[in-house]
This record gives structure tokens, sequence and C-alpha cells, in this order.
């Protein structure tokens, strides 16, 4: 009887935190430094407010991660079918020289910036992160209106998009 409960009660934890979906990003979040492609560090609240009454997807990615690479037709053509929304790339490359190659390399458009803190820092805690790529998408009045997509085509984007 006991195993049964404790496994009622580890699986309803999981569904609880698997459920989780912030509209605001947490403090620590938000204070988290970035790196710029202008090699100036900016806090994540100040790279939100660069966009602010705007809609923003940001992508979480690296030039390793072949998912990520594998998907940038899609989502170059997301930026074409949605030239108003703003997008935000954060790199969890291994290197600040990598990171940079690979924007260029690959010519993707929007913003840039490096994740000095990399997955473990307050940003990533914040997201849990642990796969990437890993879509958010921002609405004009700074609420997260999509915590987590890991496919650029998954239609809970286009969605957050449209509202």
């Amino acid at each position: 009887m006991i195993k049964k409960l404790l496994f009622l009660f580890l699986f309803v934890l999981f569904v609880l935190v698997g459920c989780h979906r912030p509209t605001q990003f947490s403090n620590e979040a938000l204070q988290e430094k970035f790196l710029g492609f202008n090699q100036q560090e900016l806090t994540f609240k100040t790279i939100l407010s660069k966009h602010k009454g705007n809609k923003i997807l940001i992508d979480v990615w690296a030039s390793w991660c072949s998912d990520c690479i594998v998907t940038l037709s899609d989502l170059k053509k997301l930026q074409e079918e949605n030239p108003a929304v703003h997008f935000v790339f954060l790199s969890l490359d291994k290197s600040i020289e990598r990171w940079k190659k690979a924007v260029e390399r690959l010519q993707i458009k929007g913003d840039h910036y490096y994740m000095m803190e990399g997955k473990k820092g307050a940003f990533g805690d914040f997201l849990n992160l642990w796969w990437i790529p890993r879509y958010v998408v921002v609405n004009e009045s700074g609420e997260i209106t999509l915590f987590k997509a890991t496919k650029i085509t998954d239609k809970n984007i286009l969605e957050a998009l449209k509202k």
C-alpha cells in the first residue's frame, strides 16, 4: 500500500511539474547576463526591453545541435511568414568563436546572444532546459504565451504568434 501511495505521489508531482507554464520570467532569469555579438554583456531583462511592445520568438540553440541545424530552413520560412515577429537567438555553443562563426556561416537573421552561464545558469534553470532547440514565445506585453516547444514546426508556435 505504501508503495502505491508513493508511486501516486511521485506521479502527481511529475504531472504538476510538467504542467508548470509560467507567464513571466523569474527575477533570477531576468538578471542573468548574456554576451551580445558585439561583446557587450547584457542582462536578459535588457534583451527583452530591446523588443518591448513586439512579439518575440526566443530560440535556444547551438551550432553543434543537429536538430537545431536541420530545422533552420523551417525557421527561416517562419521568419519570412512573420516579419513583425522579433527573433532572439540564445546560443549554448561551447565557445564564443564557434557561435559567431555559425551565425555568420548559416546566415541566421535576428538578435544573437551567447549564454555565458550555459544551461546551468538561472535562465536555463528557469526553462528547465534539458533539450535544444527550445522555443519560447513572448507577447507584446512581455508575457510568456508559449513556454515550451522543441520543434519549430510545432503548431503551438504558430498559434502563439497569431494571438
